[in-house]
This record gives structure tokens, C-alpha cells and sequence, in this order.
């Protein structure tokens, strides 16, 4: 059966990122452009994280906060003006422009894309990133050293938290990676070659399927466990920055939007009920560190085997249409 045309319940922000599902307050999403984490409950909007630019990507965590990217990898508490750093970037010394999309993992921590730099008018970056991660136990870590992603976006993992799906808008791509006990990850595996556009966010569904924003091509693509290319929703805004699963049992799929012209106020929430219900993301439990980590220079990094990821995506030509 067809899906129904997506609804647009908001618009008139700038470039909408990291649409997240907050269990009885509705969906919170942020406006990367102009900054602030805002709230759609669908009686309103509502401003809950002011002036924050850059954010990518966020995530919930169980002590009432919310994980948010940007220049650093940071906690914003309700109500609290104050920041706490989890992950420091120095742009100036790192060369590297700060995190993007995040998500919660089953064990609590969380994984976070680094970009090497801002994507440009056309959406792309001209230097490579790469991948870190918060551990349960709250210290940070390299999984995938810079430059081994080109450009890091959508992270989702499989029902049974033994795949992490990761798109890599440089290669135009969504690969896979096995998970394994230690948190760190496994060569990455060909996924999905996106049949038009390149792979911005993604949500995970309760059946495995994985639910693709298709930027610069008004869509959002359905893939099987398998890889197979199952479906297109077409979107009225050609920039489609991400998906997530939301309202009553996970049968909502929300659609955020945007516009790489800082002064576009294009961006846009839509969704659409769905018949296939999405994978319940669970928040994040680590405990907040005294004192935030830091980005870690190449030299200092572990050679492979010594606990850095030997994961990233091939140089060569990306999976198969």
C-alpha cells in the first residue's frame, strides 16, 4: 500500500538537523543555520536550547539531558544555560571542524561523526573526518581516526545492536559495520548506493529496514536488512536532512529539511504515519566526566590493533547501484 503524502506541521527555520523522539514532549530537532534546539509537540513550537549554532545531531540522555554536537560534543541540561563539554575540539589546532550527526548506543554510550570541515553551497566537505565514541563508563575514544570518513553523517544500529549503519555522504553511501564486544568496530561493509542523492540522516525500523534522507533529492529511501532498495517517499523540499520514529508506538515518521542559504528560512517538519514501527533508540546512561576529553592528534592515536577502528570506508569505488 502507497504511503500517504508526507504533512508539513512546521517551516520557516534554516537548516533542521538531528530530529530526535522525546517520549511524551514530542520531537525536539535543531536549526544548525540559525541555532537552537526546538520542540514539536504538535500544538506549537517551543525554543528549549537557545543560540547554539552547527548542531548536527542529538541525542537523550537519562539524566534529563540532551547530547549535542557542534564545535564540541557537549551536555545541555533543562532550564541550564550552562554547557558541560564531553568531547573539546580546538578547530585551530586540530584542523578539524567539530561533530556532526550522534546517535545513543544499546550499551549507553555514543557515537560521533567528526567533520573535517563545513560542507559547502553543494554540500560538500573539503577535508575528511572521522568517528569517536563515548563509552559507557564515560571516557571518550577514536573508533575510526581522521581522515577515514570523508563525510560523516546518519548513524543507526540494527535491531539487535550487532550492526551500526553510517553513512558516508563522500562516497555517496551507507555502510555497515559489525559492532563488536569492546564497542569498537569491524571493516566496514558496502550497504547502500543511493538510487538518487546522497545519504544525509537515517532511522533504523523495528523490522530492520533502514530509512534514508536522500539529499539534494527530495526523498526519503527505504532499504532492507539485505540492501535491497524497497521504497521512495517523496518530499515537496529537495534538501532532506534527516528521519526519525516518533508518536504513539513508533509509527510517525518525522521529516526534517533545509537550505544551505544562510538566509533561506526554508526548513521544514514533516510527517507521515508508517506501517512498519521504528526501532525505540535508547537514551544514554554514561555518567558525565569531570572534565571533557579532547580531540586526539594523529600521533597520538593507537595504531590498528592497538584500539583505534580499522573500519573505514574503502578508497575505492563505492557499493553497486
Amino acid at each position: 500500500m502507497p504511503l500517504p503524502a508526507p504533512q508539513r506541521i512546521a517551516t520557516g527555520f534554516g537548516l533542521l538537523e538531528g530530529p530526535v523522539w522525546q517520549d511524551g514532549h514530542g520531537l525536539l530537532a535543531a536549526d544548525a543555520t540559525h541555532g537552537g534546539v526546538y520542540r514539536f509537540d504538535g500544538h506549537g513550537v517551543e525554543l528549549v536550547v537557545p543560540h547554539r549554532r552547527g548542531i548536527g545531531g542529538l541525542a537523550l540522555h537519562t539524566n534529563g539531558g540532551l547530547i549535542v554536537s557542534g564545535r564540541n560534543l557537549a551536555c545541555k541540561m533543562p532550564g541550564d544555560a550552562a554547557t558541560r563539554v564531553l568531547i573539546e575540539n580546538d578547530a585551530s589546532l586540530t584542523g578539524l571542524a567539530g561533530f556532526s550527526d550522534l546517535t545513543s548506543a544499546p550499551d549507553g554510550g555514543v557515537y560521533a561523526g567528526l567533520l573535517g570541515s563545513r560542507p559547502d553551497a553543494h554540500g560538500r566537505v573539503a577535508r575528511p573526518g572521522g568517528l569517536y565514541r563515548i563509552r559507557p563508563d564515560g571516557q571518550a575514544e577514536v573508533v575510526i581516526a581522521p581522515p577515514g570518513v570523508r563525510h560523516t553523517n546518519g548513524l543507526g544500529f540494527s535491531p539487535d545492536g550487532r550492526w551500526l549503519y553510517y553513512a558516508d555522504s563522500g562516497h555517496a553511501a551507507v555502510f555497515r559495520y559489525p559492532v563488536l564486544d569492546t564497542g569498537a568496530l569491524g571493516p566496514a561493509q558496502p550497504f547502500a548506493a543511493l538510487a538518487a542523492g546522497i545519504p544525509d540522516g537515517l532511522a533504523v525500523a523495528a523490522d530492520g529496514s533502514v530509512w534514508i534522507a536522500a539529499a539534494f533529492a527530495g526523498e526519503v529511501q527505504t532499504w532492507s536488512p539485505d540492501g535491497r532498495l524497497t521504497g521512495r517517499i517523496s518530499v515537496p523540499e529537495t534538501l532532506v536532512t534527516n528521519v526519525c520514529f516518533g508518536g504513539p508506538g513508533l509509527t510517525t515518521l518525522w521529516i526534517t529539511t533545509g537550505g544551505l542559504d544562510g538566509e533561506a528560512r526554508i526548513g521544514s517538519v514533516y510527517n507521515l504515519p508508517v506501517s512498519v514501527p521504528g526501532l525505540a533508540v535508547s537514551p544514554a546512561t554514561f555518567p558525565l566526566p569531570a572534565e571533557p576529553s579532547r580531540i586526539l592528534f594523529p600521533n597520538e592515536i593507537a595504531a590498528p590493533g592497538e584500539g583505534s577502528a580499522r573500519g573505514s570506508p574503502p578508497d575505492g569505488p563505492t557499493p553497486a547501484r
